[in-house]
């Protein structure tokens, strides 16, 4: 992925007024972000815990969404998996949910996924950050093809926000 600039993502949100992007929180440490190993940029917002975002490239243009997500609860001691990059994490996977793009969304129409909590799909997929014992189950596939896996996972995610 190309690395962003702080502006590029805030114009790319999808879901949620200029206004609200122009006033969230975007990570300072953007220079320092392994690019070269995102498929997207994923983080929570550290003034709002139930607040989280990602931003990637789609068809070589830079999109963003908004996702709320729960803050705690007994949910978080069962193993799930993330429904992105097909990680399983003990209390790591959460449930996020971006308002619809549009009309839909203002009427609080919304689509949710299970997302690894830290949003760290493309390095667990990589294998730059390890999830714990039996994270990633076994498979054949290349580590291209689980990128690849990934990308459409995401694109599809992004696809129902907007549609």
């Amino acid at each position: 992925m190309k690395p962003l600039t702080e502006r590029e993502i805030r114009t790319a949100f999808l879901n949620c007024t200029k206004g609200e992007a122009k006033r969230l929180s975007v990570p300072r440490d953007l220079a320092e972000r392994p690019w070269d190993d995102l498929d997207f940029l994923g983080w929570r917002d550290p003034q709002a815990p139930d607040r989280a975002y990602l931003a990637t490239e789609l068809d070589g243009r830079p999109v963003a969404l908004a996702l709320r997500c729960p803050s705690g609860g007994s949910w978080q001691l069962r193993r799930s998996m993330c429904s992105i990059c097909l990680t399983t994490h003990t209390g790591g996977v959460s449930l996020m949910v971006a308002a619809k793009a549009g009309k839909t969304g203002q009427q609080g129409n919304s689509v949710g996924a299970y997302l690894c909590s830290d949003l760290a799909c493309p390095l667990y997929v990589r294998g730059k950050k390890d999830a714990g014992v039996g994270a990633r189950l076994p498979e054949s596939l290349t580590v291209e093809e689980k990128i690849q896996r990934t990308v459409t996972n995401l694109t599809a995610f992004i696809t129902k926000v907007t549609a």
